[in-house]
């Protein structure tokens, strides 16, 4: 079956629910709205499940991080240098091992907000907190 970039963003979230730094990951990829319409990182990347469930209605899908930071290497996902970084400080977030430090140089001010959102997110700050302007310095 085929999936919309909106249909995967929904079972992505559905597979990552309850942890908060999957949750983060595929955030960042659904908000950065690249990559889940790109049918190479897709075929390469997600895999969709529907046999974890009792329901048949239930379906969940997983982004094989490892995979996609090994694809990348290999050059099998061309794209820009944003693009690169934004895809492998998701599988940071995810447990990867990614130099942050080389990846956030690259960045533009919208996804270097994104990647701040996204570290909050698996930090487990509370969504409330994230928008509070100023907040408290600690």
């Amino acid at each position: 079956m085929s999936y919309t970039a909106t249909d995967l963003a929904g079972l992505l979230c559905v597979g990552a629910q309850g942890c908060h730094s999957d949750e983060a990951a595929v955030g960042l990829l659904v908000e950065h709205d690249t990559w889940l319409h790109r049918s190479d990182f897709i075929r390469t990347c997600v895999t969709v499940e529907t046999d974890l469930f009792t329901d048949e209605d239930e379906v969940a899908a997983f982004v094989d991080w490892s995979a996609a930071v090994r694809v990348l290497d290999a050059g099998g996902l061309p794209c820009s240098t944003s693009e690169a970084a934004v895809l492998r400080i998701a599988a940071g977030l995810a447990g990867v091992p990614v130099n942050l430090r080389a990846m956030l140089g690259g960045l533009d001010v919208r996804n270097v907000q994104l990647v701040a959102e996204a570290v909050m997110h698996a930090n487990g700050t509370p969504a409330t907190a994230r928008t509070e302007k100023g907040g408290s310095r600690g």
